[in-house]
């Protein structure tokens, strides 16, 4: 009896053991369940993506910049400007674009339009000529023309004497302060966008609220310019000068991507916050021509850099400050076209779906 006992005790024990373990199993693929589920594990995936984009971009355009048809201008007598043209032409890798002009003086103005790099002005009566560079404008293109064109000086036994024209502000000795002011007011903006969708519980918004948010952002942007004006100027005196101006390109700029954050939720939600981060950080930030410029670029960077806001409104800012808002009408174009574009696609995306929900209920409405 004691054995039966015994024996029906123990297969009772180790039922109840397997059923707890059973129990503990089915709790914790539960919990995984609860903590990853589907929706989750697409938004994990989207974000991995962004990551190695990311990663992808920005190494992919700065980890070998090579210099490829840097503008610069040549100021040289007729006897020597065509065989000058034609080495400078001839150097492997097309490293320069060389444009002959007819003195100093026109390559001085094309240098300040921002229509040049450099400007090489030849005297074949001396062993030292002269380059005449902006390095406001982008130190780095300044640094390889300098150094192609200082290589060229010596194999020909000459030297060269490098003048800055325009050299960045104290506060701005790299000369970066214009990409990273217009890398927190595009960041700001559509942050701010993401903001309004996430409060609203991440739904896809009527038209009135796509009104209300759209209108939001200007405000906003009015703010975010003066207080990056605010820090690039009387604070921090990075780049002094053109306070109002730089408000008006930073409400622009805070408005082109919110506008265009708000279109994107409203569009795709979640998905697309990251689409604009794509847009603005992923593909925007490393070809804006903040950190190299496009003739420094890999093709693809160089090609649609200017095409994006961070781009555009890098050169605006640079320009306004540096070059009395000289080669900007481009860059404003630009950013006002996807700021129309953001605030078009969100008007016509909330109209639509607002469409979509009334024909059911009209189609009910009709008597059989």
């Amino acid at each position: 009896m004691a054995d039966a006992r015994d024996d029906g005790h123990g297969a009772g024990s180790g039922a109840g053991s397997t059923a707890r373990a059973a129990e503990a199993d089915r709790g914790f693929l539960g919990e995984v369940r609860d903590a990853v589920s589907t929706r989750s594990a697409l938004v994990m995936l989207g974000v991995l993506l962004l990551q190695l984009g990311f990663a992808l971009s920005y190494m992919g355009a700065f980890h070998a910049p090579q210099p490829h048809k840097v503008p610069i201008t040549l100021v040289a007598p007729a006897a020597v400007e065509r065989d000058l043209v034609a080495r400078l032409d001839a150097l492997p890798g097309d490293p320069l674009q060389v444009t002959p002009v007819a003195d100093r003086a026109e390559a001085r103005a094309r240098l300040l339009d921002r229509r040049t790099d450099a400007a090489l002005v030849v005297d074949p009566a001396r062993r030292t000529d002269t380059l005449l560079v902006a390095s406001a404008g982008g130190p780095s293109a300044t640094t390889a023309a300098t150094e192609i064109l200082q290589e060229v000086a010596r194999a020909q036994d000459r030297t060269i004497v490098v003048r800055d024209l325009r050299a960045p502000s104290a506060g701005d000795s790299r000369g970066l302060s214009s990409f990273y002011l217009v890398l927190s007011w595009t960041i700001g903006g559509y942050l701010a966008a993401s903001a309004l969708n996430m409060a609203a519980g991440s739904k896809k918004p009527t038209l009135r609220r796509t009104l209300v948010r759209l209108a939001a952002m200007l405000p906003y942007g009015f703010v975010s310019g003066i207080g990056g004006a605010l820090i690039v100027g009387p604070v921090l005196d990075c780049l002094p000068g053109a306070f109002w101006e730089l408000v008006g390109i930073g409400t622009l700029v805070v408005f082109a991507s919110g506008a265009v954050g708000v279109a994107l939720q409203s569009v795709a939600g979640t998905v697309g916050l990251g689409l604009t981060i794509l847009i603005f950080t992923v593909l925007g930030n490393p070809s804006s021509g903040g950190v190299y410029p496009s003739s420094l670029l890999p093709p693809f960077w160089a090609a649609i850099g200017q095409a994006l806001p961070p781009g555009a409104g890098t050169t605006v800012v640079r320009n306004t400050v540096y070059f009395d808002g000289n080669a900007t009408t481009g860059a404003l174009w630009i950013l006002g076209a996807w700021a129309f574009g953001g605030v078009a696609v969100a008007i016509l995306a909330a109209t639509l779906r607002e469409k979509r929900k009334r024909e059911p209920r009209t189609a009910s409405a009709v008597p059989a």
